[in-house]
């Protein structure tokens, strides 16, 4: 790389920028920003600021332009009125609709087996983004429903509340699921 005289320059192994006063035999001499003469050889020297005429001619400026603009962004899907309203996916939990049988199973090993159940169709629910879920847990000793409450409660994206009482009475509740984008 051929320098001259009014070249601005940066050092490589510093911070420093200045301008070319003169260059012979290898040797370049710059004044710094801050106002120093500094003497370098050429390699320890990188051009900086290329005018656009000294550009190679083959630059294809618009190409250039194109990639730096960002793609266009997807539209968001429009969710039809008729899917607005779908009827929410519904999950009893109801021991006697898990298994055949829960004779020889105790309380706790029930709970587990519904709980699990709760988790794994929510899990779905949300993958395949579906919005509204109903769990159906009955009135019972309400230990199912304190559990699924508790369970909901550690999920940020979604909100549940007590499922329409006139299709369901007490024993069931609704979970709305919010969907990103």
């Amino acid at each position: 790389m051929e320098l001259k005289k009014g070249d601005k320059v940066a050092v490589l192994d510093d911070v420093l920028e200045g301008y070319v006063i003169k260059a012979e035999a290898g040797k370049v001499y710059i004044e710094t920003t801050d106002g120093f003469e500094m003497e370098f050889t050429e390699e320890e020297l990188v051009k900086i600021e290329t005018p656009i005429e000294a550009l190679s001619e083959d630059v294809d400026f618009d190409k250039v332009l194109a990639e730096k603009k960002l793609p266009p962004k997807p539209k968001s899907q429009q969710i039809k009125p008729k899917e607005r309203n779908l009827p929410p996916m519904e999950v009893d939990l109801h021991i006697e609709k898990l298994t055949r049988s829960s004779r020889g199973m105790s309380n706790y090993d029930i709970l587990n087996l519904q709980m699990e159940t709760a988790k794994r169709q929510l899990e779905f629910a949300i993958g395949k983004r579906i919005q509204k879920i109903v769990f159906i847990h009955g009135v019972g000793e309400g230990v199912l429903k304190a559990e699924l409450d508790f369970f909901l409660g550690r999920y940020d994206n979604l909100k549940f509340y007590d499922a329409d009482y006139q299709k369901y009475g007490l024993g069931a509740t609704e979970v709305y699921i919010f969907q990103n984008a």
